[in-house]
């Protein structure tokens, strides 16, 4: 059978079992002539003791003595040194399995050998490697889950003072309240007064480009009048030079012309009287101008307040989101916490647990050990009655094997009978309903003809 570990050298293993299992004057005086050429029975025992300690806290000198007697055991002075020894091989045989060795004797105790010392406590190091490492690991998982813990302490508390900030940014205090209601208000105020102020704007625009169209119109009119009368002037002076007018023409034509140049200044006066008018509503425009630039200054003040509390309740949704994604981190660490926990429950159950079996099994053990010493001899005999039970076994199934097979080979034959039985059964019962039909359409014609007859 091959090892499933490495058999150490010697010096490796009194190496390790100096430093790892052996405190003391021990470690000191334990040596390579310890185990070979010929191991020494005291130190394999007490070494076998010493890793049974450092493994399951057994008291290396007086726990091995405190096997239970009976009460009525004779001679139990006895007894005394046989207990700690089959103490110490029970509980290696309970042991050795783990390291992979599986045929530890009391010979291993008793007398031991050493290529057979060598392998076993190559077995028990290489179990104690193994054990030193997953106890590291375990050491390291659970370092890391107290930082997973601080973690999500760190998170809750930032959480929590988020979810303060937040409340704190959604709810308005009263003053700012009553501000934010009166800008609301003022507001809603100052955009019904533009528009009724833009409106009057255009009517006043319009009234002004139609002012500035009809003093267009009557100063084209004027200057045509005007050419009209330097045109009759120049006339005047060319039908004087021609013509000897009368006088009371003359009077008559100078009347008309001052009558026109009245006209004339009456007709400026009304313009002038016009244009002061339309200057006077020029300035009033340019004043409701300036008051709707002030409004749209107030208006781009109140956008850019808008724009931070747009801004204030960007920064609470991604505050938000940031709790969200902090409220997830925590879920997931709460799960891995849950895991962790019942990882953790589930060893200490597994440990309880092989601790209660191993409590049992001593005590059963303790219990059996008489028993077991007393019954040695009887278990060949019994080992002899069970071979022969075992072989009367095996003819009893050899024949019953046979009757099997005989049982099936008749029931086969007779499915076979049954079937073909089956099968005749079939057809005289189809040629019977078809003789009962005839017979049925045989007295139906019958019937007919007596009641036609009839």
């Amino acid at each position: 059978m091959e090892n499933t570990f490495p058999v150490y050298k010697v010096d490796d293993i009194v190496q390790f079992f100096r430093t790892d299992v052996l405190t003391g004057q021990e470690a000191k005086h334990f040596a390579k002539s310890d185990i070979t050429p010929n191991p020494k029975v005291d130190v394999i025992q007490r070494l076998y003791m010493r890793v049974l300690h450092l493994l399951y806290r057994f008291n290396p000198i007086d726990s091995h003595y405190l096997a239970p007697l009976s009460e009525n055991i004779q001679f139990p002075m006895l007894h005394e040194r046989a207990t700690p020894i089959m103490s110490v091989y029970l509980c290696m045989c309970q042991f050795l399995p783990i390291c992979h060795i599986y045929d530890f004797s009391l010979n291993d105790l008793l007398n031991p050998k050493a290529k057979r010392t060598i392998t076993i406590l190559s077995g028990i190091q290489n179990f104690l490697h193994f054990r030193k490492q997953r106890l590291e690991i375990i050491a390291a998982h659970q370092q890391a889950f107290r930082a997973d813990m601080d973690k999500l302490q760190a998170y809750a508390r930032g959480i929590k003072e988020a979810e303060k900030k937040i409340e704190k940014l959604m709810i308005i205090p009263p003053e700012q309240q009553a501000e934010a209601k009166e800008l609301a208000a003022a507001l809603t105020e100052v955009k019904n007064a533009t528009m009724q102020e833009s409106q009057e704007v255009n009517t006043l625009n319009e009234q002004v480009a139609e002012c500035k169209t009809e003093i267009a119109e009557r100063s084209q009119k004027l200057s045509q009048k005007k050419l009209e009368v330097a045109t009759q002037k120049d006339e005047i002076a060319k039908l004087k030079s021609q013509i000897v007018e009368s006088p009371e023409e003359l009077k008559s034509e100078m009347e008309k012309m001052k009558e026109n140049i009245k006209n004339i200044k009456s007709s400026k006066e009304l313009a002038v009287e016009k244009l002061v008018e339309v200057q006077s509503k020029v300035q009033c425009a340019s004043q409701g101008e300036a008051e709707i630039q002030a409004i749209l200054k107030q208006l781009h003040d109140l956008q850019a307040s808008m724009c931070k509390t747009n801004q204030q309740k960007e920064e609470v949704q991604s505050l938000a989101a940031l709790s969200e994604s902090l409220q997830k981190e925590l879920k997931g660490l709460s799960n891995e916490e849950g895991q962790l926990k019942r990882a953790l429950a589930m060893k200490l159950d597994k440990e309880s647990k092989q601790h209660i079996r191993r409590q049992k099994k001593k005590e059963l053990k303790d219990q059996h050990v008489q028993n077991i010493l007393g019954q040695y001899d009887k278990i060949h005999e019994k080992r002899e009655e069970i071979v022969e039970r075992i072989q009367i076994i095996s003819r009893e199934t050899t024949q019953f094997k046979d009757k099997m097979l005989k049982l099936r080979y008749s029931c086969n034959h007779n499915t076979e009978k049954a079937q073909a039985i089956y099968d005749r059964l079939l057809t005289t019962l189809e040629q019977y309903h078809k003789r009962l039909e005839n017979l049925v359409m045989e007295g139906s014609a019958d019937f007919t003809k007596m009641k036609a007859n009839f």
